[in-house]
């Protein structure tokens, strides 16, 4: 028999992520060790006490079995009191909070909690792919806005059409950026706010490198929510940056009690939820911001050595406020796909090319002519990447 995959699968291309994945691969079969900066997955250890909490909870969780498809409520907690001492924010940890494994899946299904066939999520460009690819699978329409280092990732608002704004369900922001590093202002996210409750439009803020900040903290979405109930708002959230918990599986979503509860009714359909000794681990990685603290400085170690390793090349300071990532502009008439293939072959770096992670908005790739850095090596072997790129001959 013929095996075919969904017209919606079919429909869907490579994975930006894998792709890098593969061309890791392919260098290490030709006996090339390369520097890994594609996918934002840390060479540094979770920390210790975290991997020690989860440790002595396991066997207190023996015999549990499934865990909550929403979260324990002493997780659910922990979060609420999080984001009280972080951003002063007040969401009650029966209502307003649902746990996620991690926030790829949340964002992922969160379009198939709202959108309709035909209806729009407004996507920003470049972004993190299971914005549009979820938004795909509930059979919705992506509405493409460019985030660009102009902009600073407060895309244009105005810009968006009179159809798209009567028929999107969802506008969707990420801040801190991922890729550009840039953070979106407390005006800007008010005007944000406002246009979404105009046009009844859900806000989804995407905040999963909120604690990854140079300069001054971010805020957060739900900030501008908070004295209307998070009306229309909601949050994602998730350890994987801000604690070294990539593999872990573990964030939440967070706002508006109606949007969380039709969240919930999807994921007791989908999953069966984050292992109880896991959220315990998260509980005790969210009571602590030293690990936090210490990880912000090693991640702007790496940051500065890589832009000062561009900049001796003559390339513009591409510098992130934010994030865990640089977006830097390629050489005067390259390519992102060509910057990266030249980082492969005389540094053996791997990086993301631009146009990987972005979609046309007005005929244009808002991505072309840029790759992305992820800081996740370890600092010996970004150290060593510096001095290869520094080397670099254009």
């Amino acid at each position: 028999m013929e095996i075919v995959p969904s017209k919606r699968v079919a429909s869907i291309g490579a994975y930006a992520f894998a792709a890098v994945d593969e061309k890791v691969a392919e260098l290490k079969e030709k006996g090339i060790t390369p520097i890994d900066f594609g996918v934002g997955d840390y060479a540094d250890p979770t920390p210790e006490f975290i991997r020690q909490a989860c440790k002595d909870n396991i066997d207190r969780h023996a015999t549990d079995g499934y865990p909550s498809y929403i979260g324990s409520f002493e997780y659910r907690t922990a979060v609420s009191e999080w984001l009280k001492r972080r951003f002063d924010l007040t969401l009650d940890p029966k209502t307003q909070i649902a746990s996620t494994i991690g926030s790829k899946e949340g964002v992922f299904n969160f379009a198939e909690a709202v959108i309709n066939p035909g209806e729009y999520a407004i996507v920003p460009s470049p972004g993190y792919p299971p914005y549009k690819r979820g938004t795909l699978f509930a059979e919705g329409e992506s509405h493409f806005v460019a985030v660009n280092h102009d902009n600073k990732c407060e895309y244009d608002l105005d810009s968006i059409p009179p159809l798209v704004r009567e028929t999107a369900r969802v506008m969707w922001i990420t801040t801190p950026n991922s890729p550009t590093g840039h953070v979106a202002s407390l005006d800007w996210l008010k005007r944000a706010y406002d246009f979404c409750q105009e046009h009844d439009i859900i806000l989804a803020s995407d905040e999963a490198y909120s604690e990854l900040y140079f300069e001054e903290p971010p805020h957060s979405a739900l900030e501008v929510g908070k004295d209307n109930n998070y009306d229309g708002i909601i949050q994602f959230q998730s350890l994987s940056k801000r604690s070294v918990m990539t593999g872990w599986r573990v964030g939440w979503v967070a706002g508006d009690k109606r949007i969380v509860d039709i969240f919930k009714k999807v994921k007791t359909n989908i999953d069966s939820g984050t292992p109880n000794f896991i959220q315990d681990a998260a509980i005790a990685a969210l009571a602590d911001e030293k690990h936090v603290e210490d990880l912000r400085v090693l991640v702007k170690q790496k940051r500065d050595l890589i832009c000062g390793a561009l900049k001796s090349l003559g390339l513009p300071d591409c510098s992130p406020p934010a994030s865990l990532y640089i977006w830097q502009k390629a050489p005067e008439g390259m390519s992102g796909e060509d910057f990266a293939t030249l980082l492969i072959e005389q540094a053996h770096c791997v990086t993301t090319p631009g146009e990987w992670l972005s979609d046309e908005v007005g005929g244009e790739n808002p991505g072309a002519g840029h790759v992305r850095f992820a800081m996740v090596p370890s600092l010996d072997e970004v150290k060593q990447a510096a001095e290869r790129i520094a080397a670099i001959k254009l």
